[in-house]
C-alpha cells in the first residue's frame, strides 16, 4: 500500500486590502423583541424537553423487524501473527447466524481493508495479524446481543505473539516494523513543516536569551457518555443501504462507505440521530461501522453493533499524542522574536486522524499563538506504533490543544527565567489591538483581537494583584500557591476551500430555509449537533435575519436524504460555517420577500426598509408585510414574473477562518505532605465575537473548563511494554466529577469577526484549549521557587509529590 507524502504547510490566506477595524465591548445586545427571539437572548434550549423527559432517540433506540446483533472478537495481544481462527464452537450455540473474518472481507472485495480520513489505510478485520491490543479479529453476528457476546468467547483465535513498539522514538528506529503492507518499510508515516527554518535560525543567533523544554501531551480519550455504534439495514429489493450511526460527519461517512463498498452514494442513506456527545470522536470512520454494514449486505438482515465502555476506551476515540521539544526566543529587552519546535506525533497503526488533507499534523501552526514572533520553524513527525488509530481532534481545531498548551507553557517559562511577573510579561507581548487583521509569521492571518482587553479583565475579576500578595506572604510560610495563566488564540471554522478539504471534498457548509405558507419554517443544515444546542442558535439566526419567531422555525440535521451536504460538526465549525450559512440563505429569502412586498404595498422596492419582522415603506411605517403575511402571499399572490415559493439555499465558503480567543487565571494550592492539588478558583474570560445565546455560551464554556480540567490533572491513556492499554475502564482512567471542578468563574468580551456574516467566531473547543496550560502554569508557579521547571500533565499527585521529594521538601 502507497505511503503518505511529506508535506509542507502553505496557506494562502491573505491580509484584506481595505482591513476593517473593530471593537472591543462587553455586553450582549438584543435587537429583536422577546417574541422573536433572536441573536443575543438566553432561550432556553429547544432540545431539552425531549432530553429531561428522556424522550431522545439514539442509536440504541433503534429498533427495525427482524434485526440481528453484532458483537466483535478483539485482540488480546498489541502484535501478533494470526495463525487460525476456529469459529466452530461458536457457531453451534443456538442464534448464532455467522461469524465474520478478513478473509470474508477480503473475499466480498477487498473489503479487509478502508481508507482513513487523512488518505491512510487501516485493518477493518485483520488476516495475518493484529497491529494493537483491542483491535477487531472478527465479529460474530446472532439474535440477541448477549448470545453474540458468548460467541465471542467460543471464538478461538491462535496467535503468536511479537515485539510490540510502544514508544515512537524506539519505532523510529525502524527495528520493528509496525505496517509490512506499505511499501516503504519504516515506521515514519509523514513529516510536515511549517514556517521559515532560514529565519527562524538567523532569529535564535540573535537572540539574547533562550528557553528550551521537552513538553509531553498524552493519549487520552474523548469519553462520551454515549459510546459508537451503528444500525445497518440493506434493503435487497431496493437495492438501498440505511444507516443509523454515532456520526458527527454523516455526509462525509456517506462518501466514505460508498468509496468503501462500492454502493453507489444515492443508494446510501446515513441517519446520525440524537448523539451523546461526540468531541471529535465520532469523526473518523471505524473498523466496527464497516463490518457492520458488510455483515448487512451479508445476511440481508439490519444489524446493530454498540461498543461497551471497555471496547470504547480500548479501540478508538484516542487524542493527542504529541512528543515535543520546542525553544523560545527572546531580546535582550524581553520581546519574544522566534519559536523553533520539534514534535513526534504518534499516530498507532494509522494516520487515522480528521484532520483536512493539507494538515497532517492538524492545525499546529497557530503555536504562535497571542504573539507577533518575527519567525517560527515548526517540524512534526509522524510515526506508526502498536497502537490504536489516534489523533482524534478531541474537543479542539485539529491540534490547536496541543499547540496551545505548548506556546502557553513556554511564555510562562520565559518570563520565570527573566523574573518578569507573567501577566506583566504577556502585556509586553501580545499582538496589539491595532494591528489586526494581523499575519503571523506561519501564515495564519487573524481576523481580529484584542488580547491586552481580555487579560485585563480576568486579573480585575480574581483580583491579580490581591493574589500575589497572598501567595507571597504563604510562601514566606512554607505554604504553596501557584497562579498560572493562559492568554490563547484559538483557529476554528474549517474552512475556506482554497486550503481545506477531506479526501478532496471541499470544507463549505450549508443551510436549505423553507418558509411554509403560514409562516413557520423548516431549516436543513449540514452539520450535526451532538449537545451544543443547534435546534435552538441555527433557529435565533434565522429569527435575527428574517423575524420569524425562534419556535416556529423547526431545525433538522443528521439525515443525508433530506439535509444539504455538508461536513459535519467538529473543530468549532458549526456558527463560522453552517451558521452563517444560514444567515446567507435568510438574507436571499428576505431579498425575494422584498420583492413580494413591493407588489403587495404597490411601492418600488427602493422604498422599503426593513425593520424587524416586516418591510416598510420609508417614512410611513403603517405601510408594512410582515414576514408572515409576505409568506402567505409567495404562495397565493406573488407577483407573475416571480416564482412561487420562499425558501433558499446557501453553501458557505468562508473567505478565512475565525480567531477566539481569551485569558484563563488559575490559582491552585499544594499540600506539600501529599502532592494534592486543589484548585481554589479559576476566571475564564472568553472572547467569541457576536454571541447568538449567552446561556448555551456559558454551558458550552463551564463543560469545556471541566474536559480542559481532566488531561491536567487526571486523564491518561497508560500502555505498558507490551502494549496492555493499563487504562481501559473507567476505575483506572480518570475522570473529574462535581467533586474535583471548581466554581467556573465567567467573563467576556467581545471582538466581532470582521469577515463572518453576522460577527461570530465559534466557542465550544476554547475552554478546553485554554484550560490545561492555566492549570499547569498554576502548578509550576507554586513550585518554581524550589527549582521544578516542568511537569508534564497529567500533573497527578505523585508527580507533584515526587518533584518535591526531589528538590528537598520534606512533610
Amino acid at each position: 500500500m502507497p505511503h503518505l507524502q511529506d508535506r509542507s504547510e502553505k496557506l494562502t490566506a491573505k491580509v484584506p486590502e481595505a482591513p476593517v477595524r473593530v471593537d472591543t465591548t462587553e455586553e450582549v445586545v438584543a435587537k429583536t423583541p422577546a417574541k422573536v427571539c433572536g441573536m443575543g437572548h438566553r432561550m432556553k434550549r429547544k432540545e431539552d424537553p425531549r432530553f429531561i423527559q428522556g424522550k431522545g432517540r439514539y442509536v440504541d433506540d433503534v429498533k427495525l423487524p427482524g434485526m440481528l446483533y453484532m458483537d466483535i472478537v478483539r485482540s488480546p495481544y498489541a502484535h501478533a501473527k494470526i495463525l487460525k481462527i476456529d469459529s466452530s464452537e461458536a457457531l453451534k450455540i443456538p442464534g448464532v447466524v455467522a461469524v465474520i473474518t478478513g478473509q470474508d472481507l477480503k473475499a466480498a472485495g477487498n473489503l479487509h481493508y478502508m481508507p482513513t480520513l487523512m488518505s491512510d489505510t487501516q485493518p477493518v478485520l485483520p488476516i495475518d495479524k493484529v497491529l494493537y491490543y483491542a483491535q477487531e479479529v472478527c465479529a460474530v453476528i446472532a439474535t440477541d446481543r448477549y448470545i453474540a457476546a458468548d460467541a465471542c468467547e467460543k471464538v478461538l483465535v491462535d496467535y503468536e505473539p511479537l515485539q510490540p513498539v510502544i514508544d515512537p522514538h524506539e519505532a523510529l528506529k525502524d527495528q520493528i516494523l509496525v505496517r509490512e503492507d506499505k511499501e516503504k518499510k519504516t515506521n515514519h508515516v509523514w513529516h510536515w513543516s511549517a514556517g521559515d527554518k532560514a529565519a527562524t535560525d538567523a532569529v535564535f543567533a540573535k537572540a539574547a536569551h533562550v528557553v528550551k523544554e521537552k513538553i509531553y501531551i498524552p493519549r487520552i480519550h474523548v469519553c462520551s457518555i454515549e459510546t459508537c455504534g451503528m444500525v445497518a439495514s440493506w434493503d435487497k429489493a431496493r437495492e438501498h443501504m440505511q444507516i443509523y450511526m454515532t456520526s458527527q460527519a454523516p455526509h462525509a461517512h456517506r462518501t466514505v462507505f460508498a468509496l468503501v463498498s462500492g454502493l453507489p452514494e444515492h443508494k446510501i442513506q446515513i441517519i446520525s440521530p440524537d448523539i451523546g456527545g461526540g468531541f471529535g470522536g465520532k469523526v473518523p470512520v471505524y473498523p466496527g461501522y464497516v463490518v457492520c454494514a458488510v455483515a448487512s449486505l451479508v445476511t440481508g438482515k439490519p444489524i446493530k453493533w454498540i461498543e461497551d465502555r471497555s471496547e470504547n476506551l480500548q479501540a478508538d476515540s484516542f487524542a493527542r499524542d504529541y512528543h515535543i521539544e520546542a525553544e523560545l526566543a527572546a531580546d535582550a529587552s524581553g520581546k519574544l522574536t522566534g519559536l523553533r519546535v520539534r514534535t513526534i506525533s504518534d499516530c498507532g497503526v494509522a494516520d487515522a486522524a480528521a484532520n483536512p488533507s493539507k494538515f497532517p499534523a492538524g492545525l499546529y501552526s497557530i503555536c504562535t499563538g497571542s504573539y507577533p514572533l518575527l519567525a517560527a520553524d515548526i517540524q512534526v513527525d509522524g510515526v506508526y506504533t502498536n497502537k490504536p488509530p489516534g489523533g482524534v481532534a478531541y474537543r479542539c481545531s485539529f491540534r490547536v490543544t496541543e499547540a496551545v498548551h505548548m506556546i502557553e507553557r513556554m511564555v510562562d517559562i520565559m518570563a520565570h527565567d527573566l523574573k518578569r511577573d507573567p501577566a506583566e510579561f504577556r502585556f509586553a507581548n501580545f499582538i496589539g489591538a491595532d494591528q489586526f487583521p494581523y499575519k503571523s509569521c506561519t501564515g495564519w492571518v487573524y481576523d481580529s483581537g484584542n488580547y491586552a482587553a481580555a487579560l485585563d479583565k480576568a486579573m480585575k475579576m480574581i483580583d491579580y494583584a490581591g493574589l500575589r500578595k497572598e501567595q507571597a506572604e504563604k510562601r514566606a510560610k512554607g505554604q504553596l500557591m501557584g497562579i498560572g495563566i493562559s492568554s490563547f488564540t484559538e483557529v476554528v471554522g474549517a474552512g475556506p476551500a482554497a486550503d481545506f478539504d477531506i479526501l478532496g471534498i471541499k470544507m463549505f457548509d450549508s443551510a436549505e430555509i423553507r418558509i411554509h405558507p403560514t409562516g413557520k419554517a423548516i431549516a436543513r443544515l449540514g452539520t450535526k449537533s451532538q449537545g451544543q444546542g443547534h435546534e435552538t442558535t441555527y433557529a435565533q439566526i434565522i429569527a435575527e435575519e428574517l423575524g420569524l419567531p425562534a419556535l416556529d422555525v423547526q431545525i433538522e440535521e443528521g439525515d443525508t436524504d433530506t439535509a444539504p451536504y455538508g461536513l459535519g460538526t467538529y473543530a468549532s465549525r458549526s456558527t463560522p460555517t453552517s451558521g452563517a450559512a444560514a444567515a446567507m440563505a435568510a438574507r436571499k429569502i428576505r431579498a425575494k420577500a422584498k420583492k413580494i412586498a413591493a407588489y403587495l404595498l404597490e411601492v418600488g422596492e427602493g422604498d422599503l426598509e426593513w425593520n424587524i419582522d416586516r418591510f416598510q415603506v420609508k417614512g410611513s411605517p403603517d405601510q408594512a408585510k410582515t414576514i408572515q403575511e409576505i409568506a402567505f402571499a409567495a404562495y397565493t399572490n406573488h407577483p407573475p414574473d416571480l416564482e412561487a415559493g420562499l425558501e433558499a439555499t446557501d453553501y458557505y465558503n468562508p473567505p478565512n477562518l475565525t480567531f477566539p480567543f481569551g485569558s484563563y487565571i488559575c490559582v491552585v494550592d499544594i499540600d506539600s505532605g501529599t502532592g494534592a492539588i486543589h484548585v481554589r478558583r479559576f476566571v475564564a474570560v472568553d472572547d467569541c465575537g457576536n454571541i447568538i445565546n449567552p446561556l448555551i455560551v456559558e454551558g458550552q464554556i463551564e463543560g469545556g473548563l471541566t474536559m480542559g480540567l481532566a488531561p491536567a490533572l487526571f486523564e491518561e491513556i497508560v500502555y505498558d511494554e507490551n502494549g496492555q492499554n493499563l487504562t481501559g475502564t473507567m476505575a483506572d482512567y480518570l475522570l473529574p466529577t462535581a467533586v474535583e471542578s471548581p466554581k467556573w468563574e465567567l467573563g467576556k468580551t467581545i471582538t466581532p469577526s470582521p469577515h463572518h456574516p453576522f460577527g461570530a467566531k465559534g466557542v465550544g473547543e476554547s475552554p478546553t484549549v485554554g484550560a490545561p496550560p492555566a492549570i499547569a502554569n498554576a502548578v509550576v508557579d507554586a513550585l518554581w521557587h524550589l527549582g521544578v521547571r516542568h511537569l508534564d500533565i497529567p500533573i497527578t499527585p505523585h508527580k507533584v509529590w515526587k518533584a518535591l521529594r526531589e528538590h528537598g521538601v520534606r512533610d
